[in-house]
């Protein structure tokens, strides 16, 4: 029986995870707080201020959907994906996909 490895790409989807989730993260709070702000009544109100708060409101869904299936995405990969490969499929996937 062939020894197994860790598969490279299973190791480069949990990276990518854990470096996506965190940047989504701040995305996600750099966009939440001025979208809270503008909610207070206090930075500006009017017509104007109503058709960029729907615009903005816009954007935080649709930041907060994409980062939503990103991760969804990474995850179903990740799953779906060894973490253990014999050596010779762990070449080949590395050569793949650049992970050598």
């Amino acid at each position: 029986m062939a020894e197994m490895v860790p598969n490279p790409l299973h190791e480069a989807l949990g990276e990518a995870l854990r470096m996506v989730e965190p940047l989504l993260e701040e995305v996600e709070k750099t966009v939440e707080t001025p979208f809270q702000a503008f909610h207070s009544g206090k930075v500006w109100t009017g017509p104007a201020a109503k058709r960029f708060d729907e615009r903005l409101a816009h954007h935080r869904t649709r930041i907060r959907a994409s980062g939503d299936t990103i991760v969804s995405d990474l995850r179903q990969a990740l799953a779906r994906t060894p973490s253990q490969v014999t050596e010779e499929e762990a070449r080949a996937i590395g050569a793949r996909y650049g992970l050598l």
